[in-house]
């Protein structure tokens, strides 16, 4: 007999041990679960902290760093889209641990001429005590939610925030183009020198 997870674990890529795992954040797993099965295509709020951290970046820059774990690094973890940003879910302890590293490498200063990543986007970390609305584990949700990378199993692999630093520093740096040469002046005469005799 097959159940409502053989239906949708091949389209979305979340499997019921996938979901087990992502149910088991909440005070009540096993509701969590019930609801699932009846309804899954229900986004849920799930608290972060226990289980899992999540890091919270708008969608261009979180594609960066997604380019940057999978080409260069160690890959990552679950990732959802929702509402226009990406959801990496991270070790637990990584929200609290994050930001101070992220002030250490001056992120987000204010004044461009003291920072190197003042064009970059805040991140916003989700840990102990607050909560995450998961997309729907099928593939029929609502326009913009959906698993980049879908739980599959019941202890996924979760970035610290060591290696999402690392990755933010990456994706900050293929972002900003520096150049040492001073800007061009608009007003300035150019003239083609290549065909000189």
């Amino acid at each position: 007999m097959s159940s409502v997870w053989d239906e949708f674990s091949d389209i979305s890529g979340v499997t019921a041990d996938g979901a087990a795992w992502l149910a088991s954040a909440g005070a009540h797993p096993r509701s969590t679960l019930a609801l699932w099965e009846e309804q899954p295509d229900a986004p849920v709020a799930l608290p972060c902290g226990s289980v899992f951290d999540v890091v919270n970046v708008p969608a261009l820059f979180g594609r960066r760093m997604l380019d940057r774990l999978w080409d260069e690094g160690a890959g990552t973890g679950p990732v959802a889209v929702f509402r226009g940003r990406v959801l990496l879910f991270a070790a637990p302890g990584t929200a609290q641990r994050l930001p101070s590293l992220l002030a250490w490498e001056e992120w987000g200063a204010r004044d461009a001429r003291d920072c190197r990543t003042a064009a970059v986007p805040p991140l916003l970390c989700h840990g102990t005590g607050d909560a995450v609305t998961v997309p729907p584990l099928t593939a029929t949700a609502p326009a913009g939610a959906r698993w980049l990378v879908a739980p599959d199993t019941r202890q996924p692999w979760l970035p610290g925030p060591e290696v999402l630093l690392w990755a933010a520093v990456r994706a900050a740096r293929s972002a900003v183009r520096i150049s040492i040469s001073p800007s061009p002046d608009p007003d300035a005469k150019v003239y083609d020198v290549s065909r000189r005799r």
